[in-house]
């Protein structure tokens, strides 16, 4: 018999007193709490946050949830990721208020009565100011913060680019140390050629191909055919490791960064401008430093052979993506766009001058490239078809466009060289077994792959046998899924369903193969202006290139950090460099993306009311995305604007809406028409309302 309670109350449930405790990531996304746990994502209870914050690394008691399902409480807070809070400033009574920006930080934070920061730094009600935190929120009292900086009023073109920039902590500039001693190097050609190593190629014709509002250039190729009728690939890559020393003051600024950031209206580069910009930049007709990698292949396009070594050369034509497609489409019945096949014409008549056809030389390359294509495609690698909206901005920072940046024969060729050099030289430190930073993809989890295969059977993408095969884990199978629904209604959901089902490629100090590709060993060497892990591979290379063919105590002189035993020693600390440039990279990938939202929010906030088609890209608890068919923008369109006042469920394994009273439902690829409800350029919110929805998809 249960005890009687007097008054007739029900005892309230108790905790048990032993409950299971694990260690584990707080992640607050748009469908709820979870954390981040070695068992996996366990969703926090309602209340189950307490005084953590996104990112904090705290300590859990697991319960039973609806369904016997696990859900977390947190017991307490380890470590906290946050030390800056990017809000809006305003007042309650003789209390400041910070409120985050960042939808995923609930709390916000008080500026007490006595500090003064906030009329030291001009900050006006309303403002964006970023705020350095004092105390964190506690289950009793709440956060407090002071102020750091004003970042403007919400108005402002930048401000909320300036905003991104503080929320992920991004650094936008360089210690004068470090610039002194960029600009302190010099290029010195004759010095370089002493060293038994490099070569001078300066006779051979190269040219660089990147976006047309690149400011550095830091690969280039070269092409010919040979007597069989294979071709002789070179790729041709800023010597980096040649002017940033181990441990300079550059490098150790570098190392931190770990890479450059693209945001939508600034670069914040990882080496100061003196290198980036100018010494390391493969400007047309002058000479530079760099590391080839000349590639043998057949006239199928297979590897025969390769050598890599440091090198001199001089690009001859600097092309942009436009201009090469422009050149490649000459004769084929699609009319460029004026200004790009003038820029071509200009460059056809630069590589004359130096007695090359440039149209030929593009052919040669794009013929290879897609041979490349079909050796990677029967060796099992899977090619997304991804889309990157991009906005064009004029002169003060106000965006005038929104565009989406597809792949194209031009960035293909270059692709599938890059491609192809960065595999030669993981193979050849792999087949020796050497330590460096090789880029490695895992294959993915079968719980992800199944997800997303049912869902795909669910909405009519791929029949069952090919769920099965896609649930196995069989890479041609994804590659089959994404090839047969290009050109489809299916393409984009496709392609986004499989590539949330992937893990995440990563950095590590030893090779273990890259799913995606079907590559035995892969690493990044084409980048080294933009990624730390790049430049260590250069330098592993270099040492190793020393030491087979100028023996092992030349190399130890030439680079005694690299074989250092001590602290510093590169093999000790490879693999926190490793995990640190992963961490970096993905910051700076959100970072980026967040600043392009930011653009399609302000681009949008002229037109709301206005309306538009699209497709239903995702769902989840908040209600339905939907990308917009003219420029790709993509927004959300929640619950409350679904249209009519009815309950909406939301099946989280079908990804369905169901109107509880009229039955309606809204899937992934739902044909509909939205109008432009509201904005929040600051925050990167693009908000839609409902008109119509059809479905429609083939």
């Amino acid at each position: 018999m249960g005890r009687k309670h007097r008054g007739g109350r029900r005892k309230a449930p108790t905790r048990p007193r032993h409950a299971a405790r694990l260690t584990g990531t707080v992640r607050v996304t748009d469908a709820g709490a979870f954390v981040e746990t070695a068992e996996g994502m366990i969703r926090l209870t309602q209340r189950g946050m307490r005084e953590a914050m996104n990112g904090d690394t705290v300590t859990v008691s697991l319960h039973r949830g609806p369904g016997g399902t696990p859900r977390a409480v947190v017991e307490g807070t380890i470590s906290r990721a946050a030390s800056v809070i990017v809000g809006t400033y305003s007042q309650a009574g003789p209390l400041g208020v910070v409120r985050p920006l960042d939808p995923r930080q609930h709390q916000d934070f008080f500026v007490l009565p006595r500090d003064t920061s906030a009329a030291d730094h001009g900050v006006e009600l309303g403002d964006v100011v970023m705020a350095r935190v004092v105390s964190y929120p506690t289950r009793y009292e709440s956060g407090v913060a002071t102020i750091e900086q004003r970042i403007g009023g919400a108005d402002a073109p930048d401000a909320g680019i300036r905003c991104v920039v503080a929320r992920y902590d991004l650094e936008d500039g360089y210690p004068v140390e470090a610039i002194a001693e960029a600009q302190g190097c010099t290029l010195d050609i004759e010095a370089a050629l002493a060293d038994p190593l490099r070569r001078d190629i300066r006779d051979r014709f190269l040219i660089t191909i990147d976006p047309i509002d690149a400011r550095d250039f830091d690969d280039a190729i070269s092409i010919e055919r040979d007597v069989s009728g294979g071709w002789r690939l070179g790729v041709h890559i800023a010597d980096v490791s040649h002017y940033v020393a181990w441990e300079s003051q550059v490098d150790f600024e570098a190392r931190r960064r770990a890479t450059s950031v693209y945001l939508a209206d600034r670069v914040l580069p990882m080496l100061p401008e003196a290198l980036s910009n100018d010494l390391c930049s493969l400007r047309p007709g002058v000479d530079r430093l760099a590391f080839t990698v000349d590639m043998d292949l057949d006239r199928r396009g297979r590897v025969r052979g390769f050598t890599a070594y440091p090198s001199v050369i001089r690009s001859r034509v600097r092309m942009d993506y436009d201009a090469a497609d422009a050149l490649l489409a000459q004769g084929e019945g699609n009319p460029a766009d004026p200004s790009s096949f003038e820029r071509a014409q200009r460059a056809c008549s630069e590589a004359r001058a130096e007695g090359v056809d440039l149209g030929a030389f593009l052919r040669e390359a794009d013929r290879l490239a897609d041979a490349r294509r079909h050796i990677r495609r029967a060796r099992g690698a899977i090619d997304f078809e991804t889309v990157e909206v991009h906005a064009l901005l004029d002169d003060e920072g106000w965006p005038e466009h929104i565009v989406t940046r597809e792949r194209t024969r031009a960035t293909s060729l270059v692709e599938e060289a890059m491609l192809l050099a960065n595999e030669c030289v993981a193979s050849w430190l792999a087949d020796r077994g050497l330590d460096a930073a090789f880029r490695v993809h895992e294959p993915p989890s079968p719980d992800d792959l199944s997800a997303a295969a049912t869902t795909l059977v669910e909405i009519g993408a791929i029949d069952r046998t090919q769920a099965a095969h896609i649930k196995a884990g069989d890479a041609a199978a994804i590659e089959d899924a994404v090839e047969a629904a290009h050109g489809t209604g299916y393409a984009s959901l496709v392609n986004a369903l499989l590539l949330r089902a992937m893990q995440r490629a990563v950095y590590r100090p030893h090779n273990l193969g890259h799913y995606a590709l079907g590559a035995p060993a892969y690493c990044h060497f084409t980048s080294p202006i933009r990624r730390y892990p790049d430049l260590l591979v250069h330098r592993e290379l270099k040492r190793a290139l020393a030491s087979e063919r100028l023996g092992k105590s030349a190399a130890r002189e030439r680079v005694p950090w690299l074989t250092g035993t001590g602290d510093q020693g590169l093999v000790r600390i490879l693999p926190q460099l490793c995990r640190h440039a992963s961490s970096r990279e993905r910051i700076a990938d959100a970072a980026a993306h967040a600043s392009q939202k930011v653009k399609v929010a302000q681009y949008y906030a002229e037109r709301v009311g206005e309306r538009f088609s699209g497709a239903v890209s995702w769902i989840d608890s908040m209600g339905a995305f939907v990308r917009l068919d003219d420029t790709g923008a993509e927004g959300l369109v929640r619950m409350a604007d679904l249209g009519g006042d009815e309950w909406w469920d939301f099946d989280e394994d079908l990804l369905v809406l169901t109107g509880a009273s009229s039955g309606r439902t809204i899937a992934l690829g739902t044909r509909v028409v939205v109008e432009v409800a509201r904005t929040n350029p600051v925050r990167g919110h693009l908000d839609f309302k409902l008109i119509h929805a059809s479905r429609a998809l083939h």
